[in-house]
């Protein structure tokens, strides 16, 4: 399943609101190792919460953040065009709108391409 992604590539879109996408200048191999380091932390919520261990939760929520923010998708932003972050914000309150609503009019429904 594909989601929107907005013509400058720094956003992709689920259920109307944007999500910041990770920085594109970052290699392969330390992407990827980004990436395991995020699906490793969000299992280790999962298990933190059937335990249940709000300091191993905390933890890994931190952990979570950290990997996040190195990929680019919290924190600073990885674009130098002096640009607003718009992360987490609904796309109809955005610069992208009629982009958005040009979607729905192309039959994709606004939500996801698949």
């Amino acid at each position: 399943m594909r989601y929107p992604v907005t013509r400058d590539g720094r956003y992709f879109v689920v259920r109307g609101r944007l999500w910041r996408i990770a920085n594109p200048n970052l290699g392969e191999a330390e992407r990827g190792s980004l990436v395991s380091s995020l699906m490793r932390a969000r299992r280790a919520i999962r298990d933190a919460r059937k335990s249940p261990n709000p300091e191993a939760e905390s933890a890994a929520h931190r952990a979570v953040d950290d990997a996040k923010r190195a990929l680019g998708e919290r924190g600073p932003v990885w674009w130098d065009d002096g640009a607003p972050d718009l992360n987490r914000r609904m796309v109809k309150k955005t610069p992208y709108a009629e982009w958005y609503t040009s979607l729905d009019r192309q039959g994709h429904g606004g939500s996801r391409i698949a």
